[in-house]
């Protein structure tokens, strides 16, 4: 396997470590929580940019769930042995699963948000998001979970599933984000008044960018 000594570096380190053991596993294991409450934060900061930019908010959680749930055949396609099933004497943190490694579930769901808030914001949330994501595939590996080519393929893959499905429905969202911004659903989409003529200019000004990317 062509990170094999990568692997086993970083397991090396674990065993180094073991300060770091609980704080590593908690975060490898309960950080969707994580990622959960960023893409909520996502979803705030859109509420003040207009629709377009909350349409982007809207897809992030859509394309989180569809790109686990394309993962699910390719892991079971591929069929590749944890590491604590292949290797042994190494340390294991992670609770051990008969689910096949490869592509990581976990990086692909950190791949697909980190993905979708830069779609929202590249600013200080979407990089925050972003180191998140980074440092939950270092986590996966340091726990005996995954190889790192398992968590590199996973956050890729989470990550062009949602830019992808960004491309392709992109003009149907924000439509619908229009239409939805009539009804008693407004709230939850602007925090702007209805009618407010600086709401209006915002949206308008955001459709114009859309089309190079939210900012």
């Amino acid at each position: 396997m062509v990170d094999i000594g990568w692997f086993r570096w970083i397991n090396a380190l674990a065993v180094a470590t073991p300060w770091l053991h609980a704080p590593v596993y908690d975060y490898a294991t309960y950080s969707p929580v994580l990622f959960a409450a960023l893409l909520v934060a996502g979803w705030w900061v859109a509420r003040w940019r207009g629709q377009p930019v909350m349409a982007a908010a809207v897809w992030a959680p859509v394309a989180t769930v569809v790109a686990v749930g394309l993962n699910q055949p390719l892991v079971a396609a591929v069929n590749e042995p944890r590491p604590y099933t292949a290797l042994p004497h190494i340390l294991v943190l992670a609770q051990r699963s008969s689910d096949p490694a490869f592509p990581s579930d976990h990086a692909v769901l950190a791949g697909a948000v980190a993905a979708g808030v830069m779609l929202v914001t590249r600013r200080l949330l979407a990089w925050i998001t972003v180191l998140a994501a980074l440092a939950l595939a270092f986590t996966r590996v340091y726990i005996g979970a995954h190889y790192p080519h398992d968590v590199a393929a996973g956050l890729l893959l989470g990550a062009v599933i949602t830019l992808v499905g960004w491309w392709a429905l992109r003009g149907v969202l924000t439509r619908l984000m229009a239409w939805l911004a009539g009804t008693r659903l407004r709230p939850l989409l602007t925090a702007a008044p209805a009618g407010d003529q600086t709401s209006r200019n915002n949206q308008t000004s955001a459709a114009a960018g859309s089309a190079s990317g939210m900012g």
